[in-house]
């Protein structure tokens, strides 16, 4: 049942914008990986885990300390009831718990690559790792095409589609 409010959508599981929200967010960052020069695909195989999943997306070159980075994305809902405690007393909770799962899920790549979650949530919030994420991948766009907007313009990139997925969901 949706309630008067409209926030079921957000966190219904067969949202049309949940399915949106996620690809944007991953696309989102492989094309500005590839912006900043750092070749990376969407879905890479041979990095499934014992129950099939993969993670979203990994780059083709070493990102730091000569291991490639591999990210998996997630929009958790912020006035999801599950959420409300934690969301209630802290901006970002909720993401940064989802980043704390996704670390959990994928702590067998620690060794080989380097694995970066990116949390956020539905009404902005961002995670820990997401905001770590995205400062390097700012500093390198920024690096790569000498415009010094090039960090605010993927943040704002990123927010829209958070935003646009939210109003499919709705």
């Amino acid at each position: 049942m949706v309630d008067s409010l409209g926030h079921h959508g957000l966190s219904c599981s067969r949202s049309a914008g949940r399915f949106s929200r996620h690809a944007s967010l991953n696309d989102i960052i492989r094309r500005s990986l590839s912006s900043a020069s750092v070749p990376a695909i969407l879905e890479p195989n041979g990095l499934v885990r014992s129950d099939g999943k993969r993670p979203d997306g990994m780059t083709l070159v070493p990102w730091k300390v000569g291991r490639p980075l591999v990210w998996d994305a997630t929009c958790v809902d912020t006035l999801a009831p599950s959420h409300l405690p934690q969301t209630s007393s802290g901006a970002g909770t909720a993401a940064a718990s989802a980043e704390s799962l996704k670390r959990r899920k994928y702590v067998g790549l620690s060794s080989t690559y380097m694995f970066e979650p990116f949390g956020v949530e539905t009404l902005g919030p961002w995670g820990p790792s997401a905001h770590r994420l995205y400062r390097e991948l700012a500093k390198r766009l920024i690096d790569c095409t000498g415009d010094r907007r090039a960090g605010a313009f993927l943040g704002q990139r990123i927010s829209l589609a958070i935003q646009r997925g939210n109003a499919a969901s709705i």
